[in-house]
């Protein structure tokens, strides 16, 4: 509840509870003050001052306890009820002696929604409204078929009227307590979706983490393959080589299996040094991904003396450190491959923007497979192609490989565009 609302509340409050001395008081003042008659007629003139006399105790009653009905806020109940009844006869009977007294049987409009439970309303707004109309029409009791008449027409005007305002008061209760509602409703749903939010940052730095983690399992198995495939197979290519110049008959023998030794070593040497160039994707330190991409394809035909070419396509974007060192290491990894295994001539590399997504595309001319031949991955196995694809899921993309035997080999990468947010 804001603060205007708590104030109309306690003026309304305010109302109700001094609303019917203040009638009562206007009430005194203008029928003592223009009915002399009633100082002529002892009689009734003490029941008047009995009558007031009560009224008063009432409210005085009623307003003190207040307090036990704060608990339960503006509902009504049957000392409501009772005490509505019990005003409404004292403001009839001192009306019957003079009608200046409806003023403070008019106090019936202001809390017959408040003291009075349901249908019932209607009714005490009915009895209040007999009394004003019996004062408007002259005063009861009646002495002419005219007041009664002019009484009747009075009636139905002061009740439709009183009427009209309970429903629209009602209506009008009714949207408060539905806005009410709806607002308590808007706040628990924010503070849903707040808790929401803060669940999805912790499940997104949980995500990143485990991502992390993965990338680092992932790197190690990579390195593990690599090791494996290059430097291992060099040591033992080395020991070989030496094994055989230890037993050469003569020295140009053994001088042609040391200089393979060599060979092997220095082959050896440059796959080391490539590993450890790899374990974080320098080129990307001072380029962006199509211009890193760029100098490893060359760098890569250069070393190879094999025919690449690099094309980029649609609008390049600077991307997210993490699709952009995905994408990069899934080329290293393609070329690795093409190098080790495809015995190519010619090899492309694309780089296609396209809106919401980003395509990699790296095929050759090599002498390709058969994907549904390819044999179970053992310890001593490469982690070539299972490794690109698995790097691809990781950043909610796919990997797809098309080759055939003798007709090259096509790897293409589909990762959603993430834009840098630095």
């Amino acid at each position: 509840m804001t603060t205007k609302d708590r104030q109309i509340e306690r003026r309304w409050e305010q109302l109700h509870t001094w609303g019917p001395y203040g009638l009562l008081g206007i009430s005194v003042v203008l029928a003592f003050a223009s009915a002399g008659r009633l100082f002529g007629r002892s009689a009734e003139w003490y029941a008047a001052s009995a009558l007031i006399v009560a009224a008063v105790v009432l409210q005085l009653w009623w307003h003190g306890t207040r307090h036990r009905r704060a608990d339960r806020g503006r509902i009504p109940s049957r000392a409501g009820t009772a005490y509505y009844v019990v005003r409404w006869a004292i403001g009839f009977a001192l009306t019957w002696i003079d009608p200046f007294f409806a003023f403070y049987a008019a106090a019936g409009y202001m809390d017959a929604d408040e003291l009075i439970p349901g249908r019932w309303q209607r009714l005490g707004l009915f009895a209040s409204a007999v009394i004003v109309a019996g004062a408007q029409a002259g005063g009861m009791p009646f002495g002419s078929g005219v007041q009664w008449i002019l009484f009747a027409a009075l009636l139905v005007a002061n009740s439709g009227l009183q009427m009209v305002v309970a429903h629209l008061t009602q209506q009008e209760a009714q949207r408060s307590r539905e806005r009410t509602e709806t607002i308590t409703e808007l706040e628990r749903t924010n503070a849903a979706l707040q808790q929401a939010l803060d669940e999805n940052a912790a499940l997104h730095a949980q995500l990143l983490v485990q991502a992390r983690e993965a990338g680092v399992s992932d790197e190690r198995r990579r390195l593990a393959a690599e090791i494996h495939d290059t430097i291992a197979q060099g040591l033992t290519g080395i020991i070989a080589q030496l094994q055989v110049v230890a037993g050469a008959p003569d020295l140009t023998t053994a001088r042609t299996h040391l200089e393979r030794a060599s060979g092997l070593a220095r082959h050896s040497l440059g796959e080391a040094r490539r590993s450890v160039h790899n374990l974080a994707p320098v080129a990307l330190a001072d380029d962006g991904l199509p211009e890193a991409l760029k100098k490893t394809v060359a760098e890569w035909a250069e070393r190879t003396g094999i025919r690449a070419e690099f094309t980029v396509t649609g609008t390049a974007e600077q991307l997210h450190e993490e699709i952009a060192a995905t994408l990069l290491r899934i080329v290293q990894e393609a070329l690795s491959n093409a190098a080790r295994h495809a015995h190519a001539t010619r090899l492309g590399v694309t780089l296609s923007f396209l809106g919401d997504e980003v395509i990699l595309d790296i095929r050759d001319d090599g002498r390709g497979f058969d994907p549904l031949a390819l044999p179970e991955r053992t310890r001593a196995g490469g982690f070539g192609l299972d490794g690109m694809r698995a790097r691809a899921e990781r950043i909610a993309g796919t990997l797809t490989i098309e080759a055939e035997p003798g007709h090259g080999t096509a790897v293409s990468a589909r990762v959603p565009l993430v834009r840098d947010d630095r």
